[in-house]
């Protein structure tokens, strides 16, 4: 039987090996980069592994943590990730989707690394298939959902590739969302960008823009992704 080691971050562990999506840059970079301010009660959507919600974990004194994920198999194992955790008592995953989560409370964050894919070929898993997909939680769902689960001086942020970034924020603006955040991400300098993070709220307050690259030379981190980052990774 095949052992599959965990990530290993400085203060927790994450098992992704039953996860469509595993511990990767986007996410990492979301959970980092997100403004937790005094958020009391945060939702991470598509939660995956429970990478973010655990970097939440660790960077706020959020009282309520929720991770939902549509897939069993995420649910199953984000929950695990997060008992396993020091911050299991805050933390409550949940196998569940957006449009039928009702809490019965509202959020100061709302926190995804959603599905992107609408055009192109569906790849041949099913898990991942449903996961990467916006068939079944599109961003029209997705924003719509969030203004409803979220306090009126709460927050909306999101990472996506550069294209769909640009579609996502024109739809929020549609809707009734104003951009606070915006971090423009380089893997190199020499490459086209690759992706947004935004983070949206509902009383307009003036744009913060920010550009950050993963790599300096070759394979040397940037200076400015290390500090982002430090707090999580061991190297």
């Amino acid at each position: 039987m095949k052992v599959h080691a965990p990530f290993r971050f400085k203060k927790f562990s994450v098992a992704h090996h039953r996860s469509a999506m595993k511990v990767g840059t986007d996410a990492v970079l979301l959970g980092a980069w997100v403004n937790v301010g005094e958020a009391h009660r945060i939702l991470d959507v598509g939660t995956g592994c429970g990478i973010i919600a655990l970097m939440l974990a660790q960077r706020s004194d959020a009282s309520f943590i929720d991770a939902i994920d549509v897939q069993k198999e995420d649910a199953t194992e984000a929950n695990e990730n997060c008992k396993r955790s020091p911050w299991a008592a805050r933390l409550c995953v949940t196998e569940n989707s957006l449009q039928e989560f009702n809490p019965g409370y509202s959020y100061d964050l709302i926190v995804s690394n959603p599905p992107y894919f609408s055009k192109s070929l569906l790849p041949p898993s099913a898990h991942r298939t449903r996961t990467r997909h916006t068939h079944q939680l599109s961003f029209e769902e997705l924003i719509f959902h969030a203004r409803r689960l979220l306090r009126e001086s709460g927050r909306l942020a999101v990472v996506l590739p550069y294209s769909e970034g640009l579609d996502f924020k024109s739809l929020a603006h549609q809707k009734g969302f104003h951009l606070a955040r915006q971090l423009a991400f380089f893997s190199r300098k020499e490459k086209p960008q690759e992706r947004w993070l935004f983070e949206f709220v509902l009383a307009a307050e003036p744009l913060r823009e920010e550009t950050l690259t993963l790599y300096s030379d070759g394979d040397t981190k940037s200076e400015e992704y290390i500090r982002l980052t430090r707090d999580f990774y061991l190297t």
